[in-house]
């Protein structure tokens, strides 16, 4: 954090207020997997096993590793016999066959979303057609879903990719996508595409998720009455990452990605009279709830709620636990 201006930092503090976008943190998706890895703990009690982080952020990371959960990058760390979660990313088919193969007990996080990319990969594949993913190279996800059809899946990383895409027939290709992408960004590379392919086939519905473009659209909104926006999210989250960039090109004069509110520096505030706030889609509430408490401490204690959307969605948990509930609660009847 850079040292405090002898000026005063910000103008006059009647005049200060933050924008909070609605929806914003978890969405369905999210919030199904963190509850699994929980659940999974109460339900066999740990070590609980997650192949990579359950979702990208390092406070929910910590915060479940503190109760017992062991983050492991390869099938191949966890012993056998154990159990292991596989993220809200997904997984590729060769996982499941890892997990197999070291006799582990698998529970399924995938996010419903991210199976149906998953779903629609296996389907296109299967009616030989080259896929055309677009998405970010090295992703989880995005490996994850590659690996469902890997030699018909060419990953597109934005519109500057296309003029190297190569396909068997022109006539034959579709294109699927990474859930958390920018959705102006996905649809500029799209129309890219259909130049070089004019017969690109979209998928059957939009792949990016509603959670990520429900929070995209709150930041536009907010970020055009906004000087500076803070995005509550990790590095390494994609949804998270696009937010910013959603932002500065709605309108804010600045915009930065924090983890928590001790990641802010004073000096962003200078001149600054509405800062926006939102949180990437695997945010708990609690950091954005610290930041608002940051910039209250600073001046900003006046809080709007810009909501253009509503959420209503919830997935149930995975097939794996509910079965296991189920027959617990049977046996508690029984006895």
């Amino acid at each position: 954090m850079t040292g405090h201006s002898t000026a005063s930092p910000v103008p006059d503090a009647a005049r200060r207020r933050v924008l909070l976008a609605a929806p914003r943190g978890y969405c369905a998706g999210v919030d199904r997997a963190v509850i699994a890895v929980e659940q999974a703990l109460r339900q066999y009690g740990p070590p609980i096993y997650v192949r990579h982080e359950i979702v990208h952020n390092k406070h929910v990371v910590r915060t479940l590793e503190r109760k017992g959960a062991v983050f492991v990058e390869e099938t191949s760390e966890v012993p056998e016999g154990e159990i292991v979660i596989f993220s809200a990313h997904g997984v590729a088919p060769e996982v499941h066959r890892e997990a197999e193969r070291g006799r582990l007990a698998t529970i399924d996080a995938t996010c419903p979303l991210v199976t149906k990319v998953h779903k629609e990969a296996v389907r296109f594949a299967g009616e030989d057609y080259d896929i055309l993913l677009i998405g970010h190279e090295g992703h989880e996800e995005v490996i994850g879903t590659s690996g469902e059809a890997p030699e018909h899946v060419t990953v597109v990383d934005g519109p500057g990719d296309v003029d190297t895409v190569e396909v068997r027939d022109p006539e034959k290709v579709v294109w699927l996508s990474q859930t958390t992408l920018s959705v102006d960004e996905t649809m500029e590379t799209v129309d890219a595409l259909k130049r070089r392919f004019p017969q690109l086939l979209s998928p059957p519905s939009d792949d990016i998720c509603y959670a990520t473009q429900n929070r995209q659209t709150a930041i536009k909104q907010v970020a055009a009455d906004a000087e500076l926006v803070l995005v509550v999210g990790s590095k390494n989250s994609s949804n998270s990452a696009r937010m910013v960039e959603v932002a500065l090109g709605a309108g804010a004069e600045d915009a930065h990605l924090v983890d928590n509110a001790s990641e802010i520096d004073e000096a962003w505030l200078e001149g600054v009279t509405t800062v926006g706030l939102s949180s990437g889609a695997s945010v708990p509430e609690v950091l954005v709830e610290e930041v608002l408490d940051w910039l209250s401490a600073r001046g900003y204690g006046d809080v709007e709620i810009v909501q253009p959307v509503e959420e209503h969605i919830r997935f149930s948990l995975p097939k794996e636990l509910r079965r296991d509930l189920r027959a617990e609660a049977a046996a508690k009847v029984q006895s």
